[in-house]
């Protein structure tokens, strides 16, 4: 099988890849609140099953991440992390009481942490200036599992029957139901997923052929123009011995000076790609934490991951409750509007896939940070305390909601692609795996600060927007950074050259 085709196979299976991690969010999350209340949870437990998926996640991101780097390998990683998906959602579907539900999203988050590896992996596939539209994609796919898993819960819950001893119903189907999933996916990722060579490698493989090629022809032509001036025999000097005899025609040896290359010390062939695998085994040679992480660029745009994300996860926290309280909402009707929130969002991905080729990613992420602080503004005039009949509450509740899903994926596609710029490539697994453990702090304490607020809205979106307000000006302070360093290009030539 050619590389192009290992290439599109393996884009697809990572597509797959955040296609289901959508889908199990669409299907779990619009029922589990009633789940709990099945189980005799208290109002706290929503929050924290929502983070306790996260909390895992977080943890196991870097590691992921670290691991990937060292092998420079991907697959074995993605296998092992659906291995905790597949165990956490039987878990879910187990249901036996609110500890095991607790326990199963814990397991299942474990296997999120894949997900700083295949960005990683993205990193060194892909070129700097379709990174963007390459992360966008990837983004999109998880947002059209989000369309498509409340479509799966219009006929999950529909079940009502006995499997054994385990009971399938509306609540315990979509556990069942994704880790089937999960484990289907585990044949694809063995069959369609390749780990694909670095781009750098390709380059330095390219330029060492291209190179020997050029130095091939520069020596022919110089022989070429050379052969009147050659002599018949060659000197007992250069022969190297008393006595010997040079052929008129001596063999060539790739040795950093020619002119020392002689037949009676043969210097072995110079190897620069076994040297750069060298390198590539030890990414973390002269990695420090501060120097990394401690730059204002990578703190804004790790400030940008947590507090959108923070807001993000508390409404949709409260979002379920809220429309429970106001609307009379059920598991139907949460799950057509995740639908709709999803199409949203695909086309808001499909958007800001096709502004990336055109402008800036901080022109992105600027944009983004706009739309999200005017959502922040409505909701805390409006959402906070409805009044008014029907029609003006939920008239007000899907402006803001349409504003919130609106800004996202501006900020999300902008931020995870100058991240990937302003760090560095060779330990880019482990780079995303800290900015995917910040984003699983902020979905730990999201859920957690809205779950305790529900009663007091005014408190919970005041800090939401107070935290809106301080990332803006950081992203105006700090607006200049956020570039792609310019002698990165320098540095990364000037080693595949060495």
């Amino acid at each position: 099988m050619d590389n192009r085709r290992k290439k599109k196979l393996t884009f697809f299976t990572i597509g797959l890849i955040f296609l289901l991690s959508g889908v199990e969010y669409a299907v779990i999350l619009p029922t589990i609140w009633r789940y709990l209340q099945t189980l005799d949870a208290a109002p706290y437990f929503l929050g924290l099953a929502l983070s306790a998926f996260s909390l895992s996640g977080l943890l196991s991101a870097p590691l992921f991440g670290h691991w990937s780097d060292r092998t420079r390998t991907t697959k074995k990683i993605i296998l092992f992390a659906n291995f905790f998906e597949i165990i956490g959602n039987f878990m879910y579907f187990m249901g036996f009481s609110k500890w095991l539900l607790l326990s199963s999203r814990l397991i299942a988050g474990i296997g999120t942490g894949a997900g700083s590896s295949i960005f990683g992996f993205l990193t060194r596939i892909t070129t700097p200036d379709d990174r963007a539209t390459a992360f966008a994609a990837v983004m999109a796919c998880r947002q059209a599992g989000l369309l498509i898993g409340p479509a799966f819960n219009i006929f999950l819950r529909l079940c009502d029957f006995h499997l054994g001893p385990f009971v399938v119903n509306k609540y315990t189907a979509p556990g069942l139901f994704m880790c089937l999933l999960w484990a289907l996916l585990q044949l694809v990722v063995i069959f369609m997923y390749w780990d694909l060579p670095s781009l750098e490698k390709g380059r330095a493989k390219e330029s060492l052929s291209s190179s020997s090629r050029e130095e091939d022809n520069e020596r022919g032509l110089v022989e070429e123009d050379n052969d009147e001036e050659k002599p018949l025999m060659g000197s007992q000097e250069l022969g190297g011995s008393y006595g010997s005899v040079v052929p008129s025609n001596p063999p060539r040896y790739d040795t950093p000076d020619d002119s020392i290359a002689t037949p009676n010390h043969i210097s072995p062939p110079a190897s620069p790609v076994p040297q750069e695998s060298q390198e590539s085994s030890s990414p973390f040679k002269n990695f420090s934490m501060s120097r990394e992480f401690l730059r204002e660029e990578v703190v804004v745009l790790l400030a940008a991951q947590f507090i959108t994300l923070f807001n993000q996860t508390a409404l949709e926290t409260m979002v379920t409750p809220m429309t429970q309280k106001y609307f009379g909402y059920g598991e139907l009707e949460n799950s057509v509007m995740y639908c709709l929130c999803g199409v949203e969002v695909i086309a808001g991905f499909l958007f800001v896939r096709w502004l990336s080729q055109r402008v800036a990613e901080r022109v992105v992420l600027a944009i983004g940070l706009a739309i999200c602080n005017i959502s922040g503004i409505w909701c805390l005039i409006f959402l906070a305390s409805p009044l008014g009949g029907f029609p003006w509450p939920l008239t007000e509740f899907i402006i803001g909601v349409f504003l919130q899903v609106l800004g996202l994926p501006f900020v999300a596609v902008a931020q995870v692609s100058l991240f990937s710029k302003v760090t560095s490539e060779k330990t880019q697994g482990f780079s995303q795996g800290v900015r995917r453990s910040v984003g699983g702090l902020a979905t730990i304490l999201g859920p957690l600060w809205a779950g305790g607020l529900t009663e007091n809205l005014y408190i919970m979106m005041g800090v939401m927007m107070a935290l809106l307000a301080l990332l803006s000006m950081m992203l105006a302070f700090s607006y200049d950074r956020l570039v792609a360093p310019a002698t990165e290009e320098q540095v990364d030539d000037s080693d595949n050259s060495g």
